[in-house]
């Protein structure tokens, strides 16, 4: 019995914990109309992580356990085109068994509400409604009012709503993460676009939320952040576009006795040992990661 009990043990490999940080790509700010209305700033990419803060207010997620006889698939979120009505929506980034939404397109000058997405996108400025978050990844927009854009979702707090007849809503910040050791915020969302020449100009949420857009002459709103899932401003004015939403990024931390293998497909590099852990930073493509 013992004999069987060892050889039964051999047989099954052995696991390691990974921690994650998983974040889609933002999604995009609205292109503008010859109108005097504001679009909506895209929502952030959903963001998911087992260390610091989670997307959403949620609760810290779980690593994964893994093993090294298994090879994990890995994919990198694109942020969402910012030169459709409404603004396109981020594509979703993932690891292994973890899969983050990508953000919310904001409302075009003639739609209603952002769009669904890991963070909402913000309503056009007719009143729009911002568009819902997703649950433990992000938060809604915020809505749209009198020519005036709502901002986007970000993964830490609503997007403002626009103010009547002062300016258009600020994007939701994102949230503050010390995977790597050092604390890096991602997943703002973008600011609404501004109908009023005169008005100010929204903000981006910190963590890549890109500015909305605000004059008459065409003024394009601010892309999010590359690798920072940050939504696109919102814009104003004919022939403007909205921002582009910046793409997202996997981060992976796992104990320093292993070194990972990052496959064809992907573009990411790995640290040297530091407290313990490696960790494995994956910045674009799809592929599949292994550890030896």
């Amino acid at each position: 019995m013992r004999l069987i009990g060892i050889i039964a043990s051999q047989n099954y490999p052995r696991t390691f914990n990974v921690d994650y940080l998983v974040v889609a790509g933002g999604g995009a700010g609205a292109q503008g109309s010859g109108g005097t209305v504001g679009t909506g700033g895209g929502g952030a990419g959903g963001l998911r992580s087992t260390i610091t803060s989670t997307g959403g207010g949620g609760s810290l997620e779980n690593p994964l356990g893994l093993s090294k006889t298994i090879s994990y698939t890995v994919t990198i979120g694109a942020g969402g085109a910012g030169s459709t009505r409404p603004g396109g929506n981020g594509t979703n980034s993932v690891f292994s068994t973890i899969t983050s939404t990508g953000g919310g397109g904001g409302a075009g000058p003639t739609g209603n509400a952002g769009s669904t997405g890991g963070s909402g996108g913000g309503g056009q400025g007719l009143g729009g409604s911002g568009g819902s978050g997703t649950a433990n990844q992000g938060y809604n927009g915020g809505d749209g009012r009198t020519s005036y854009g709502g901002g986007g979702g970000g993964a830490g707090q609503v997007g403002a709503s626009a103010v009547t007849s002062s300016n258009s809503g600020n994007g939701g910040n994102g949230v503050a993460v010390q995977i790597t050791g050092s604390s890096v915020t991602y997943g703002g969302g973008g600011g609404g676009g501004t109908g009023d020449a005169g008005g100010p100009r929204s903000t981006g949420g910190s963590g890549g939320g890109g500015a909305g857009g605000k004059d008459s002459t065409g003024d394009n709103g601010v892309a999010g952040s590359a690798n920072l899932g940050g939504g696109g401003g919102g814009s104003k004015g004919s022939g403007s576009n909205g921002g582009n939403g910046g793409s997202g990024v996997v981060i992976l931390r796992y104990p320093d006795n292993l070194t990972i293998t990052i496959g064809a497909g992907l573009t990411g590099t790995e640290s040297a040992a530091s407290g313990g852990y490696k960790r494995a930073t994956i910045t674009a493509g799809t592929g599949n990661v292994s550890w030896a």
